[in-house]
């Protein structure tokens, strides 16, 4: 009787298994690409939960898909994305091979930085620029920092002679209104925006997403010029093994280590960045090290999760310690904050985690969370500078395909800040100042629907609510128009507005470096920005091979903006709204050509005009140029292979002339930069195991700025200045010009030219 009932359920089980097969329907296939299996392909039905990718052998298979109608959409970094729609039937197995093309640009990759959802390039209503490591491998850096000078309307900035930290401007803006983030999440911000960014090693770097212009709707303060996404590997796909290790001239070494495994159903991928240069240069004879002395390590783990219907679950967590210090080249840690010989050495302890899980239901939500904790231990000659910064981000996601006109995306963020520091930002003004860390609370909401008319035009609006702990009510809209006449031609009109709280630290990093004293006028407000940016790609198919133009015109109008005055006092920097208006404008043009030859090149400009509007006096408005930066730059990546494994790339950048920040007009350094270029060559080697051997100059013309770049570097704590008693400078026959130490006139790197050797190896 028992056998009879185990006999009957078996019977029933498999009835029921057969049953279910019946009713639905499979898809089998492989990916190719040059008639060669193509692994960890994402293979999906478009607004559905069933996905998978591709195995080794190419090999991929989506089961349990009920009868019906589906748009199967096949995509990997780096090929043309394969759509086709399909029509199952119940019980039937789909076969379909697949065959990807390499893209010829990169209009068929995944961007989510535009719009927070995975969506082509070339569908998304926002532009969106795409980077990734090959294009970074032409002109070999230690960080991401250095690497983005490579991209056309994007400058890294260095604002200090001595200690060599630095921002990024986008076009013409400067580093405060910049947001970088990592996977999505605003991890670089504040203080770690001037020391954090040299921090981030290439060898976790999948891509790197820019958008230009502002993006606070979706993301929040200091998104005003724009964001640099950095968006780190996929275990599951990160390759195997990566090394890559090299040298220059000058003494600098560079190593990059990454290492994938499984566990269970987890994957994970482990990085290790490690920098050194610890030799004192003085090219210029003024007396200081042309480049910091750098000793930096960062450890990088990342795990993804498998779960059921391919929901999204990853953790990973960076932990960097940095020691760097420039200054005169016979100081020794021993003369740390005194004022026997001037250094500013500065000790960065910094942790990092992020998280994402997608919630176990119908729905499409995604939770996603950060944190990070910075500490600084510096001294800027005697004066020190001891700062922690911790912040908490979270937000819920909703996104929903209605149906194939229109879709939505809702997001509720949560950030909260703590910063304390040294100085009298964080302390009372009783007469007796207690310490006053300062913690600011930022929810927020915001909602983003997006409409698809047709195939031509798309429309994308979006309004985002926070309120701050400090300053209140913040709202913030957004318009996003897309019109593509055909699929060589898309132009899209965005505008919107963009707002930035402010950190008095990331505001000018001058008042620790030249020893300045901070005075605040009035309460500062946020800055508002209001932005318009047109942007028009076009592709061009000729005999000979393709060319790509993306042209964009931004105008950006500031007001509340906040500046700093070094002019009234050389001994202080005052900070206060502008009373008036700023304004960031001018075009751009990037040109991808690819030859039938193996020649390709990437050539860009931006002609930009910023500048900053008060009423003087009289009553008449007063223009002034914005200080450091360029009315003109250019870049270019200009590769050629040569066959068998031999290469060779010739990159570099043109900035116009800036208006640089001078003392007085007696300082005698010349008002203006001249025009300057940084060009680079390297020559790479590729061989069938894995290996690559890469060689080259960096900086061809050797060009560096003038030698007197730091005033008064031969009196740095000013024992010899004479003031009066309304704290201006006297002049004396030691001082004719009226002079106090100040190293903040810079517009370029002081690293003249120098040749690079490495080695890279990579086991799929």
């Amino acid at each position: 009787m028992q056998k009879t009932v185990y006999l009957s359920v078996l019977i029933f089980l498999c009835s029921a298994l057969s049953i279910n097969a019946q009713s639905t329907a499979t898809i089998v296939g492989k990916v190719l690409a040059k008639q060669k299996p193509l692994e960890l392909t994402t293979v999906a039905l478009k607004g559905t939960r069933f996905g998978t990718l591709s195995d080794s052998a190419g090999v991929f298979k989506l089961t349990g898909i009920p009868a019906g109608r589906y748009q199967l959409v096949v995509s990997q970094v780096g090929f043309d994305t394969y759509q086709r729609t399909v029509n199952l039937a119940a019980g039937q197995t789909f076969t379909q091979n697949i065959d990807l093309h390499e893209a010829a640009n990169t209009l068929g990759e995944v961007v989510v930085t535009g719009t927070m959802k995975e969506v082509s390039k070339l569908e998304s209503p926002v532009p969106v620029e795409i980077y990734t490591p090959k294009f970074f491998q032409k002109n070999p850096t230690p960080n991401i920092y250095d690497a983005l000078q490579t991209i056309n309307g994007v400058r890294p900035q260095l604002n200090c002679n001595v200690c060599n930290t630095g921002d990024i401007h986008i076009n013409g803006l400067e580093g405060p209104y910049t947001m970088v983030l990592l996977d999505g999440m605003p991890i670089v911000s504040s203080l770690s925006t001037v020391y954090g960014l040299s921090g981030i090693p290439n060898s976790l770097v999948e891509r790197v997403e820019v958008v230009k212009g502002p993006a606070s709707t979706l993301y929040g303060s200091e998104a005003v010029a724009g964001l640099i996404n950095i968006i780190t590997k996929n275990p599951l796909k990160a390759p195997t093994v990566t090394a890559d290790v090299f040298g220059t001239s000058w003494q600098e070494y560079n190593a990059d280590l990454g290492v994938k495994f499984r566990a269970g159903s987890a994957n994970s991928l482990v990085g290790l960045n490690y920098y050194n240069y610890q030799k004192p240069i003085d090219k210029n004879n003024d007396g200081f090290t042309d480049v910091t002395l750098q000793h930096r390590i960062s450890l990088f783990n990342k795990w993804q999760f498998q779960r059921k219907e391919n929901r999204q679950a990853s953790i990973a967590g960076r932990y960097f310690y940095e020691d760097r210090w420039g200054g005169q080249t016979n100081w020794t840690p021993q003369f740390r904050g005194t004022d026997s010989l001037y250094a500013e050495s500065i000790y960065t302890k910094r942790l990092e985690l992020i998280g994402s899980y997608q919630l176990p239901t119908t729905e499409n939500i995604t939770l996603q969370s950060s944190f990070n904790s910075h500490h600084q231990n510096s001294y800027y000659g005697t004066t020190a500078f001891i700062a922690t910064q911790r912040i908490f981000f979270a937000q819920l996601l909703w996104t929903k395909d209605f149906n194939s006109h229109f879709s939505l995306l809702v997001g509720t963020p949560f950030r909260y800040t703590f910063y304390d520091d040294s100085t009298p930002a964080t302390q009372s003004n009783d007469a007796v100042p207690v310490n006053q860390p300062d913690r600011t609370v930022l929810p927020g909401i915001f909602a983003q629907p997006e409409f698809t008319f047709n195939d031509q035009h798309k429309l994308l609006i979006g309004l985002r609510y926070d309120y701050n702990s400090r300053h209140g009510n913040i709202l913030t809209p957004r318009f996003s128009y897309k019109w593509a006449p055909n699929k060589d031609n898309v132009v899209r009109l965005n505008a919107g507005t963009g707002y930035r709280v402010v950190n008095l630290f990331t505001e000018d990093h001058a008042a620790l470096t030249g020893a300045r004293q901070v005075v605040v006028k009035d309460e500062l407000k946020p800055e508002r920005s209001w932005n318009v940016n047109l942007n028009y790609t076009r592709q061009i198919v000729f005999g000979s091979g393709f060319l790509g133009i993306d042209a964009s015109l931004f105008y950006t109008y500031f007001t509340n903006r906040i500046i700093a005055d070094y002019d009234t006092d050389p001994n202080k920097i005052f900070f206060d709204n502008l009373k008036g208006h700023s304004t960031s404008k001018g075009f751009s043009v990037n040109l991808d050509a690819n030859f039938s030859f193996p020649l390709k090149a990437n050539v860009g400009f931006t002609v930009m005009d910023v500048y900053k509007v008060e009423t003087g006096a009289d009553g008449r408005d007063v223009r002034t140029r914005q200080l450091l930066t360029e009315r003109v730059t250019g870049t270019w990546t200009i590769s050629y292979d040569f066959g068998r494994g031999f290469s060779a790339d010739y990159t570099g950048n043109l900035y116009g002339p800036m208006r640089l920040p001078r003392l007085s007009s007696d300082d005698p350094r010349a008002p203006y930069s001249p025009t300057w270029s940084i060009q680079n060559i390297q020559l790479t080697k590729k061989f069938d195991n894995g290996f690559e051997i890469y060689g080259g100059v960096k900086n061809l013309l050797n060009f560096t700025p003038p030698a007197n770049s730091i005033a008064r570097a031969n009196d740095p704590f000013d024992k010899r200045v004479i003031f009066d008693r309304t704290g201006q400078v006297v002049a004396t026959p030691d001082n004719p010009y009226r002079l106090t130490f100040d190293p903040n006139y810079v517009f370029a790197p002081n690293q003249g030219i120098r040749g690079f050797l490495g080695v890279r190896y990579t086991v799929r």
